[in-house]
């Protein structure tokens, strides 16, 4: 199965012809709404992270220098996306109620070199796909309860 978004032409024509029709409305800021929710370390290590990581489960754990065990999570929003998928997912359907057409995953920091202050490098490419998930699921339900396309870009 092909995952790239130039698989989907309708997609992508359907976009074209909305850009051609008016302005379209992008999300607003995800750091920002998050940091409305004052949430604490726990917050960010949510379950899955909670005593550190798993060294039974070599996708959570990389001990050595860089590991993330006993480093503060507090502020790696992009975590969230796999510890409070709620919270994120939220975030876009409050966009999306809003009236935006377009929303950006929360993967702005989701790159290895950026994950590596927190330790998380080898999680870049699973918060990259989680948030993609999380805001083509909050599209998809928009599209549902309103009838008009909503998109990720980003």
């Amino acid at each position: 199965m092909n995952r790239l978004p130039w698989a989907h032409p309708e997609r992508a024509a359907a976009l074209e012809s909305l850009f051609a029709q008016r302005i379209l409305i992008l999300d607003g800021a995800m750091g920002t709404m998050i940091q409305q929710h004052a949430l604490d370390e726990q917050d960010f290590r949510g379950v899955r992270f909670a005593g550190g990581y798993d060294p039974a489960a070599p996708a959570d754990h990389a001990h050595g220098e860089v590991c993330g065990c006993m480093r503060d999570q507090r502020g790696n929003n992009d975590l969230l996306s796999l510890t409070r998928p709620a919270l994120i997912a939220g975030i876009h359907a409050e966009y999306l109620a809003a009236g935006a057409d377009l929303v950006e995953t929360n993967t702005f920091n989701s790159t290895s070199i950026s994950l590596a202050d927190y330790g998380l490098s080898h999680l870049a490419h699973e918060l990259n796909e989680a948030g993609a998930r999380l805001a083509r699921a909050a599209c998809d339900e928009a599209e549902r309860a309103t009838g008009a396309p909503r998109f990720v870009v980003g």
